[in-house]
């Protein structure tokens, strides 16, 4: 079962990792590790979802743990 919708949502964004990373100020790896199921810091969530245009509170639109 997958951990979180962030791969699905950023294609339909068409958003490549790289520039999400970029946009998250994390690396493109962590956004990979995401993709695949890794856990993250919530911190990294946060930023992640910013960089998606989303709020914190959406945090359960993408992260499913």
């Amino acid at each position: 079962m997958k951990r979180n919708s962030l791969k699905e949502i950023r294609e339909s964004l068409l958003i490549s990792k790289a520039e999400l990373a970029r946009k998250a100020l994390v690396s493109p790896i962590t956004i990979n590790r995401i993709e695949n199921g890794k856990k993250c810091r919530l911190e990294t969530k946060r930023k992640i979802l910013l960089a998606l245009g989303y709020k914190p509170a959406d945090k359960n639109k993408i992260f499913h743990d």
